[in-house]
Order: C-alpha cells, then sequence, then structure tokens
C-alpha cells in the first residue's frame, strides 16, 4: 500500500492506518456526542465493541478498500446509533426493547437469593462486588443493583432515599 519493501510496508500500514482510523473515530464521537462510547445500554456495549473491532480492521486493512469500509461501517455505526438515540426519547417500546431493566439483588443487608438465580450472578460474585466496594459488614450495605450494562452497582451507608431505587426492578422486597 506505501512501501515496495513489505516488511516496512507492513509496519508503516499498521502504524499509519491505526492512527488514522482512531482519529477518525474520536471526530465522529466529536460530532455525536460522548454517549457512543457510554454502557448505558446493551446496544451502546455492542456498538463500543464493534467500533473496536472496526478500528483494528481497518488498522489491518491490506487494500484500501478494505480500510475505506471499515470506515464506512463505522460511519454507519454512529449514524445508526444516533438515529437509535432519538427513536428511543420518543418510543418507550423502543427503550424497553433495547434497555435491560436493573435488577435488585441485594436489599437491606439480605441477598435475594432468586434473583440471583434469574440473573445468573453467583454469591462469590457478590461478595466479590462487596468487598471490591469497601463493605466491611454486609449490615451495612442498603442496595446491590445489577445494572443494565451489567455492572454491579453497591450502595452502602446509613440511609438510602427511595430515588436511588426508582428504576430497578424488585425495588421492594
Amino acid at each position: 500500500m506505501f512501501l515496495e519493501n513489505s516488511t516496512l510496508d507492513l509496519i508503516l500500514r499498521g502504524l499509519v492506518l491505526g492512527m488514522i482510523a482512531l482519529a477518525f473515530v474520536v471526530v465522529q464521537i466529536r460530532f455525536v456526542g460522548l454517549r457512543s462510547l457510554s454502557k448505558m445500554t446493551s446496544f451502546d456495549f455492542v456498538m463500543t465493541v464493534a467500533l473496536g473491532s472496526l478500528i483494528a480492521g481497518a488498522a489491518q486493512a491490506s487494500e484500501w478498500t478494505g480500510f475505506a469500509q471499515a470506515m464506512l461501517a463505522m460511519v454507519g455505526i454512529f449514524v445508526f446509533q444516533f438515529i437509535v438515540a432519538l427513536v428511543r426519547k420518543r418510543s418507550d417500546t423502543v427503550e424497553d426493547a433495547l434497555a435491560n431493566e436493573p435488577k435488585l439483588l441485594m436489599r437491606d443487608g439480605e441477598v435475594l437469593h432468586e434473583v440471583l438465580a434469574t440473573t445468573r450472578v453467583t454469591e462469590e460474585d457478590l461478595r466479590a462486588k462487596l468487598r471490591e466496594s469497601n463493605v466491611l459488614d454486609k449490615g451495612q450495605v442498603r442496595a446491590v443493583v445489577l445494572e443494565s450494562t451489567g455492572d454491579i452497582s453497591v450502595l452502602h451507608g446509613d440511609h438510602l432515599a427511595d430515588e436511588m431505587l426508582k428504576d430497578v426492578a424488585d425495588r421492594d422486597n
């Protein structure tokens, strides 16, 4: 693509095409917004993974057509995500289809075993998250939430405002 010497071409291609692809993504994020890289929904997470794959594909392209295809695919993904974000604001049906409902795994120090089973979160996973959040006693835990992104939030302290669990399933357990 760049040089006759295959080794130097390989090195230059990887460096230059990778940098161009990464810069291209940064420019697109500036137009579309930081939400593009968020993990608010599983859709957002899949987009982030797909972008990483497309950047890698662009950096590894051996022909200009392959590079152009990866770059156009990035544009397509950003445009699609932008459209989906607009539709999500206007349609509860689309929002419900794309966003998982957060699940309450633990409330006021009590593990909700039935929710652990349905979400396939083990007690070992739960304990690891509690340790990661510096919980010293389960009695300190007001709530543990499996977020719509797959992240686990641990809320601990003396008091938990009801507003913090407003959109969480099984919050009344």
